[in-house]
C-alpha cells in the first residue's frame, strides 16, 4: 500500500517560506539537503509524518507561475476561529471562513491563506471527512 510522504513546492526566498510555514503551521525543518544547483527543505509538523518539501533552485530570481494546475494543500485545526484570528493577527491575510454543504449537512468549514510564493493553503475545521 502506498503511503504520502511528501507535496514539494518551488519557493523563491528559503527563509521567508521557512518562516511562513514555521508562524503559520508550526512546521519545521525535519531535515535540509543543499545540493550544487539546488537545495531540498522538509518540513514537518510534530503531529505528523507528512511533510511539505521546498525546493529551492539557486539563482532564481523571477517568481514561478502557478498556471491553472496548482490546486492547494489542505490542513485541518481543532479551533478554526482561533486560527483564523490567530492568522489576521500575524498579519498572513486570511479569506473570510466559509461553509460548505452538500444535501442540506455541513462538510466542511474553511479559509485560506497563501504563502510568500502564492501557493494557497486550506485551512479546515476538523470535523466529518476532514477529521
Amino acid at each position: 500500500m502506498a503511503k504520502p510522504i511528501h507535496s514539494m513546492i518551488r519557493v523563491l526566498d528559503e527563509e521567508r517560506s521557512v518562516a511562513f510555514y514555521a508562524r503559520a503551521f508550526d512546521l519545521t525543518i525535519a531535515d535540509r539537503f543543499p545540493f550544487e544547483t539546488f537545495t531540498l527543505v522538509y518540513l514537518r509538523a510534530p503531529e505528523s509524518s507528512f511533510e511539505v518539501e521546498l525546493t529551492v533552485n539557486h539563482g532564481r530570481t523571477e517568481p514561478y507561475a502557478l498556471g491553472d494546475g496548482y490546486g492547494h494543500l489542505a490542513v485541518v485545526v481543532d479551533d478554526l476561529e482561533a486560527e483564523h484570528a490567530r492568522f489576521a493577527s500575524l498579519g498572513l491575510d486570511p479569506t473570510p471562513v466559509k461553509a460548505f454543504e452538500r444535501e442540506g449537512a455541513l462538510m466542511a468549514r474553511f479559509f485560506f491563506v497563501q504563502d510568500p510564493d502564492g501557493y494557497r493553503i486550506e485551512v479546515l475545521q476538523r470535523h466529518g471527512r476532514y477529521g
